[in-house]
């Protein structure tokens, strides 16, 4: 408006230095032509005006614009902080097992005589309906470098048992994994597998004999895989030795260890194999079993010394053409070899032993060999047949004339034997359905029919079996 002034004030200016005879018309002329430019200036102006105020109101939009994506922003780092700081999602599985078992001997009294691990570990199970050892497994991984692994054991007499907890690495190059906490021993070749992965409803005898049902304990393993066409595996274990054959001494370091080889391949498209070596050491101090001597009383026995225990295992797969859903076969094997020396207490007052020890040696051993065959799909039968030597047994407290063989009747000669066939039915790879029967003569005189009718379901995601 301003600018428009002015030019009104030229314009004036010009008029009045016009001549006086200047003509109307040429007046009238000017002032029109005055008039349109005033308009014209005007209406540039109010345009000016108009695209100022609507570039002022565009600026303070974007302002606007700009400081809600900044507290936007700021809205979602605080949601992905408060996810990521929640973000634990392991993998999450269970196996629900259990069975029904017609036993024709006395579960609370079943031994293996010759041989010495304690009642509950190997024990076949109670009488009638009875929940299995199911599992609930959590797992994932912790970084880039670690997984962690947590199996939780229901037992069937209830209360949670932690069965596995492990840190294992990824990666560490070379053929190298690493391995801690508590564990499956890696020697032989069932042993590492869980019950619910076994081709019969319970361990081999030798398996019972000689490791208590199945080796675990808490301890760190190391593995090492050649980079070879043949499969080749080393692997090393050192631990508490908290299970049988150790005692779960109260000592700082090692009371057990165990190395173990492992070798494989195929044959041709249709069959597989694998064989393998494992030495297990333990030094047991006072481990204790308990027996029956000659007066009737129970007592307690304790053995304090060394234990070294030879495996050799192998397996031989078969299935046409590497096709394994129709028809398949697997036989396997295991060999085991155990020397015990030390020293033997017991707490009897028979004879002249009123609380007495003396030297204890033993040369003992035992296998198993079994047969599984799937003759057509979901559909398998098997059978197996354990045995054992009790072999050498020297026991100083008899030797010396302070206890008799009166006194120790689950140590008495004997070579345990069993039978064992098997049924079982998969609808799918998540269920499982079997029915075994087995012929036990583990106990001297005690011949035992044992008949079981197993279920077996995996829930969620489940890592695979190993070979």
């Amino acid at each position: 408006m301003y600018r428009a002034s002015l030019f009104v004030l030229a314009a004036c200016g010009v008029l009045a230095s016009l001549p006086a005879q200047a003509a109307d018309n040429d007046l009238k002329a000017l002032r029109e032509e005055i008039a349109q430019m005033r308009q014209a200036y005007e209406q540039r102006i109010n345009a000016l005006e108009a695209r100022l105020i609507k570039a002022e109101s565009k600026a303070d939009s974007a302002q606007t614009v700009a400081q809600q994506a900044a507290v936007q922003q700021n809205t979602v780092q605080q949601a992905a902080a408060s996810t990521q700081s929640n973000s634990f999602n392991p993998e999450v599985s269970m196996i629900l097992q259990g069975s029904y078992n017609n036993l024709k001997q006395d579960p609370n009294a079943y031994q293996i005589t010759g041989f010495v691990p304690t009642l509950g570990e190997v024990s076949p199970g109670a009488r009638g309906f009875s929940l299995g050892e199911s599992e609930l497994v959590l797992s994932a991984n912790i970084d880039p470098n670690w997984r962690g692994t947590a199996i939780l054991a229901l037992a069937p007499e209830g209360g949670v048992n932690v069965e596995n907890a492990t840190f294992e690495s990824l990666g560490l190059g070379n053929g190298f994994s690493f391995k801690g906490g508590r564990f499956f021993s890696g020697i032989g070749y069932m042993n590492e597998q869980h019950s619910h992965a076994w081709d019969f409803a319970d361990a081999p005898l030798a398996y019972k004999a000689f490791l208590g049902n199945q080796l675990g304990d808490d301890g760190v393993q190391v593995r090492w895989l050649a980079p070879t066409d043949l499969f080749l595996e080393f692997g090393a274990e050192v631990g508490r030795g908290r299970t049988f054959p150790g005692a779960g001494n109260n000592k700082n370091g090692v009371s057990q260890g165990a190395v173990f080889a492992h070798m494989g391949g195929d044959v041709g498209i249709s069959n597989a194999w694998r064989v393998g070596l494992s030495w297990l050491g333990s030094s047991p101090k006072d481990r204790s079993f308990d027996d029956t001597d000659s007066t009737g009383t129970t007592v307690s026995n304790r053995f304090s010394g060394k234990s070294r225990t030879w495996v050799a295992d192998g397996i031989w797969k078969w299935s046409p053409n590497g096709n394994s859903t129709v028809n398949n076969f697997k036989l396997q094997g295991e060999y085991f070899k155990r020397r015990e020396d030390g020293t033997l207490a017991s707490n009897s007052t028979a004879g002249a032993c009123g609380g007495c020890a003396a030297g204890f040696e033993t040369d003992q051993s035992g296998w198993y060999v079994q047969g599984v065959y799937q003759f057509m799909p979901h559909w398998r039968v098997g059978l197996r047949h354990d045995g054992l030597k009790s072999g050498t047994v020297n026991i100083g407290l008899i030797n010396s004339g302070m206890l008799s063989f009166a006194d120790f009747p689950q140590l008495a000669a004997h070579d345990p034997k069993r039978n064992t066939a098997m049924l079982d039915y998969s609808p799918s790879e998540f269920t499982r359905f079997r029915l075994q029967w087995a012929r036990d003569d583990s106990g001297i005189g005690a011949t035992d029919n044992q008949l079981f009718l197993q279920y077996i379901f995996s829930l969620g995601a489940h890592g695979a079996h190993a070979f």
